[in-house]
């Protein structure tokens, strides 16, 4: 399994400590709400680009 840590970010500076995708602060739980919501992964990916 690959090591999962280098890709979730926790800091209580940052969105009150939710995990976060690393180097970023989009949190986990915003990614599955925009799944949930029906969007699909290279939506997301492009709503996030900068």
């Amino acid at each position: 399994m690959e090591n999962w840590q280098k890709h979730i970010s926790i800091n209580p500076e940052i969105r009150s400590g939710k995990p976060c995708v690393s180097g970023t602060r989009i949190t986990f739980s915003d990614v599955l709400f925009y799944l949930a919501s029906g969007m699909i992964i290279e939506e997301i990916i492009e709503d996030f680009r900068f």
